[in-house]
């Protein structure tokens, strides 16, 4: 059995591409609350480095929370891991969170699989323990309950331009469309970006196939980009785009984004009112 012990937190680095953000949100805070008033329940997994410092494997949100909290030490079971065990270990443990980011799952999925490849088993056919024949996808999809080919999908986001999966992550490019463009060039994707950010608008899965083919005939440049973004998509409705700094000398503190709408509505509906008056008087 491991033998649990405080560990000074100055002497724990953190793992080396570690795929998984670490929110400042609510939960952070009531972890941090937690820890004040009971310390750290589950224990953080670290590998010992050379010359008495320590590798976190699992436990980032823990750690930072210790931090926030003013610890100096935290409570801790280190474990004599090697690079591909500790990375197997990292990704198995924050696979358990209840949201992940499509980003984290695609790095974080990577990771492993490369691990797993360098543990001496191969991407196309490797032995289970049951002695049956299994890819590492396959693997790996068994113990995520994502597809093999989804995995592989997910994967694929890693070729994105950050800024282009920050944009998935955040919603505003949807996931198979997001897949299509990662085979995109680096500079194809930055004409991409160009054109989202002048235009206003993410590419459809439809867009983004016809990129991708355009691409792999060599004939994508930033002219046809910005023709096939300009294409009208199915029941394309007309929008209006208003920005949060210029709204926000106009609107209460403290207005939640689901409130903004009708304050808005309410307040044109009062100008509306206003100049039917004025034009009534006018008369």
């Amino acid at each position: 059995m491991t033998e649990i012990q405080e560990i000074p937190i100055h002497l724990i680095d953190d793992f080396p591409g570690h795929p998984f953000q670490i929110r400042m949100d609510e939960d952070m805070d009531q972890l941090v609350e937690s820890i004040r008033q009971n310390g750290v329940i589950t224990p953080v997994t670290l590998r010992p480095k050379p010359g008495g410092r320590y590798e976190l494997v699992s436990g980032h949100r823990r750690k930072k929370a210790c931090e926030l909290a003013g610890l100096k030490t935290i409570k801790a079971e280190v474990k004599n891991l090697s690079r591909e065990e500790a990375i197997i270990f990292m990704v198995d443990s924050n696979l358990q969170r209840t949201r992940i980011l499509p980003s984290e799952k695609a790095f974080s999925y990577k990771m492993r699989l490369e691990a797993m490849n360098h543990q001496g088993r191969r991407y196309d056919i490797t032995l289970s323990p049951m002695g049956t024949k299994l890819r590492s996808d396959e693997e790996l999809a068994q113990k995520t309950g994502d597809s093999r080919n989804q995995i592989q999908r997910y994967i694929r986001l890693t070729y994105l331009l950050p800024e282009l999966l920050d944009m998935v992550d955040e919603g505003r490019i949807a996931f198979r469309p997001a897949v299509e463009i990662s085979y995109l060039t680096k500079n194809e994707q930055k004409d991409l970006l160009e054109t989202i950010r002048y235009e206003d608008a993410t590419p459809s899965l439809a867009q983004a196939i016809k990129m991708k083919e355009f691409s792999q005939a060599g004939k994508l440049n930033a002219d046809v980009i910005l023709s096939i973004m300009c294409e009208k998509k199915p029941n394309q409705k007309e929008k209006y785009v208003l920005k949060a700094e210029k709204l926000k000398p106009y609107l209460p503190q403290n207005i939640t984004p689901q409130q903004t709408e009708d304050y808005i509505l309410k307040a044109l509906e009062y100008y509306h009112r206003y100049r039917q008056r004025q034009k009534e008087q006018g008369r």
